[in-house]
């Protein structure tokens, strides 16, 4: 993914979204809602709930990548055949 500016958004629907700031209109890259019963537990804090899984998410998922990288880098070097593994 590029660098983009993202914002999340409580769509007062009970839907919080995350998409980019920049292009209105545009599908949300990721859409939480919480279920009456969660939401009553929560008590009024579902976008803090919310912010705190986004940014796990995020961050899971730049480990993940830095994991893959990696191992790519490592596969290449193995590879005595000349071929570059993407």
């Amino acid at each position: 993914m590029t660098t983009a500016l993202l914002e999340i958004v409580d769509l007062g629907d009970g839907e919080i979204v995350l998409q980019r700031a920049d292009e209105e209109g545009s599908d949300p890259l990721v859409s939480i809602q919480f279920s009456e019963e969660t939401s009553a537990y929560l008590m009024e804090n579902n976008l803090e709930v919310a912010k705190a899984m986004i940014q796990a998410g995020i961050q899971t998922a730049a480990r993940l990548a830095e994991l893959s990288n990696v191992e790519v880098e490592a596969e290449a070097s193995e590879s005595t055949d000349g071929r570059t593994v993407h």
